[in-house]
C-alpha cells in the first residue's frame, strides 16, 4: 500500500487493492466473477461517496495538502497550451514559488500566475513550500499589468500555505509587497478569475486572490491562519488544530455560504490526487465558463464590481 496514504484513506484505499485483484479473476472467468466485480465496485464507489461527505474540516486541511495532490503547475500543463514563462522582478531576482506568463486557454489568450511548492526537495528549497516572497509578488503583479496593456484576462492558481517569514523577505518589504498587490488588482479593468486549488494562506494567497470570481477545489481550504497557527495563539495546545479548523470555517463549503468563494470546482471522488486529469478537465471548463461570463462586461464595470465584491466581505447582522 503506497505510503503517500493518508490515515483515513486507508479502508479505501485497502477495498481498491481488492478490486484490481478480483479483476485479475475477472479477465480469465468473467462468468464466475464477473457479478462480484460489479458487487465490489458499486461498494467502493458508495464508500468513496460516504468518505467524501464525511469528511471533518481538519481532515480536508490534510487533503489539501496531500503530497500526491495536482499542484498549480501541474494543473497548468493540464488546462492550458503555448504557456510562455516569464522571470523576474525587474528588482532583486525571480522567485520560484510565484512563476506565470502569457498562456492559451482554448481559444482564448490569457495570462496566468501561479504558485509551485515543488516535487522534490531541491525544489522544495527552492520554493519554500510554495510560499512566496517579496519578489514574487512583484513580479506577479508586473505580470498583471502586462495583462493590463495586452487587454488579457489574468488567471491565478493558488496553492500556498502563505507568504515566507525569512528575514531577507522583512528586509526586502515583504509586507508592502503584498499591499501594493491587494491595492493594484483592485484598478484592473480587465477579468481576473482567482483559484483556490489546494491551500489558500493569509495575505500570501489573498495577495493574488482579488478576482472578479474567486473559485475554489472542493477538498482546497482558504483561511486567515493556519489551524495549526489558531491552536498555538488561542490554545497553545497542537492537540486543539482539529477544533481551530473547525472554528475557522476554512472549508469550500463554509466559503460558498459566507461569499468569501464564487463557486466550488468539484473533484474526483475521493480527491484530486485520485484523478488530475480529470480535476483539471473540471477546472477548464469552469475557466472557459467564467472569462466568458466576464468578457461581456466594460473594463470600468469589472473594476467596480470587484471593488464592491470584497467590500461586502464580513457584513454581518446583530441579533
Amino acid at each position: 500500500m503506497s505510503t503517500n496514504l493518508l490515515d483515513f484513506e486507508e479502508p479505501l484505499a485497502e477495498l481498491e487493492l481488492c478490486y484490481d485483484a478480483l479483476n485479475e479473476y475477472a479477465q480469465a472467468d468473467p462468468g464466475t466473477f464477473g457479478e462480484a466485480l460489479k458487487l465490489l465496485e458499486e461498494k467502493i464507489r458508495t464508500l468513496k461517496e460516504q468518505f467524501v461527505s464525511n469528511m471533518t474540516p481538519w481532515e480536508k486541511v490534510r487533503m489539501a495538502r496531500h503530497p500526491m495532490r495536482p499542484q498549480p503547475v501541474d494543473l497548468c500543463r493540464l488546462i492550458f497550451t503555448d504557456f510562455l514563462e516569464l522571470h523576474g522582478d525587474r528588482r532583486f531576482r525571480d522567485d520560484r514559488a510565484i512563476i506565470g506568463g502569457f498562456a492559451m486557454l482554448g481559444n482564448e489568450p490569457v495570462v496566468v500566475i501561479l504558485t509551485q511548492k515543488g516535487h522534490n526537495l531541491r525544489e522544495y528549497n527552492e520554493t519554500h513550500f510554495g510560499m512566496g516572497e517579496p519578489e514574487g509578488y512583484r513580479k506577479a503583479l508586473r505580470l498583471m499589468q502586462l495583462a493590463e496593456k495586452a487587454r488579457r484576462p489574468i488567471i491565478t492558481l493558488v496553492d500556498s500555505p502563505g507568504a515566507y517569514p525569512g528575514v531577507g523577505g522583512e528586509e526586502r518589504h515583504i509586507g508592502e509587497a503584498i499591499a501594493c498587490n491587494l491595492r493594484d488588482m483592485f484598478r484592473l479593468t480587465v477579468p481576473v478569475v482567482s483559484v483556490i486549488t489546494g491551500e489558500g494562506g493569509s495575505g500570501g494567497a489573498l495577495a493574488l486572490a482579488v478576482g472578479n470570481r474567486v473559485l475554489i477545489l472542493a477538498n482546497a481550504y482558504y483561511s486567515v491562519i493556519t489551524p495549526e497557527g489558531c491552536a498555538a495563539i488561542l490554545w497553545r495546545s497542537p492537540e486543539k488544530t482539529a477544533e481551530a479548523a473547525n472554528a475557522l470555517k476554512l472549508t469550500a463549503t463554509d466559503l460558498l455560504q459566507l461569499k468569501v468563494v464564487d463557486e466550488i470546482v468539484p473533484e474526483p471522488l475521493g480527491g484530486a490526487h485520485r484523478d488530475p486529469a480529470a480535476t483539471a478537465q473540471f477546472l477548464r471548463e469552469a475557466l472557459i465558463r467564467n472569462i466568458k461570463m466576464l468578457r461581456k462586461h466594460s473594463g470600468s464595470s469589472l473594476k467596480s464590481d470587484r471593488y464592491k465584491r470584497f467590500r461586502k466581505l464580513g457584513e454581518w447582522k446583530e441579533i
